[in-house]
């Protein structure tokens, strides 16, 4: 009777440690599964890019469409550059508002000093001061209308990792092709 328990507890146990097996090797295959399949964090500034042609084309496209062109200098090393392109282009008020009144251009700084572009800085009147993300806002001629740190843009609760949208929605409304234009202020006569 011993014997027959025995051989018995050894068979369940088998049996639970091939289920064991299995599950595991099942688990192991759909980790690997979803990470092969899994996208790489998006990249949103191009670290190729030509700076001077994407501002030409910029600048070319926002005199064709009467928008002015808001600059976003930074890189995809920069979490706080990164956190302001997703909330622009994932709060449909911030989306409508750039598209209406922006041609949007991130232009990549290196994370390395040396490799970084002085003489485009020195072009805008060194908004590297401020750190990253930089604004630079111009109109549709390339003339620099306002350079802004993002620090303005900043939640006001500091356990809040991000930017206040009610900030950043004033100042892209303050500095609309419209918000500039003289005519929007002047009174028509009778």
């Amino acid at each position: 009777m011993y014997f027959f328990y025995l051989s018995r507890i050894k068979q369940q146990d088998m049996k639970n440690i091939e289920k064991a097996i299995i599950i595991f090797l099942v688990f192991t295959f759909q980790f690997f599964l979803f990470h092969s399949f899994a996208q790489t964090p998006a990249k949103p500034y191009n670290e190729n890019q030509d700076p001077r042609a994407d501002l030409k084309k910029a600048t070319e496209l926002a005199k064709k469409e009467n928008k002015n062109v808001l600059i976003q200098f930074g890189g995809n090393w920069c979490s706080w550059c990164m956190r302001f392109h997703a909330m622009v282009n994932g709060v449909p008020k911030l989306d409508s508002l750039m598209k209406e009144n922006y041609v949007y251009l991130l232009l990549n700084v290196p994370r390395e000093k040396d490799k970084r572009d002085y003489t485009l800085f020195r072009d805008f009147e060194y908004p590297n001061r401020f750190g990253y993300p930089v604004f630079v806002i111009l109109d549709k001629n390339g003339k620099r209308l306002n350079t802004q740190d993002s620090d303005a843009f900043e939640h006001p609760d500091p356990n809040v990792k991000g930017y206040d949208t009610t900030k950043v929605i004033r100042f892209l409304t303050m500095w609309a092709p419209k918000a500039l234009d003289a005519a929007t202020y002047q009174m028509k006569a009778k």
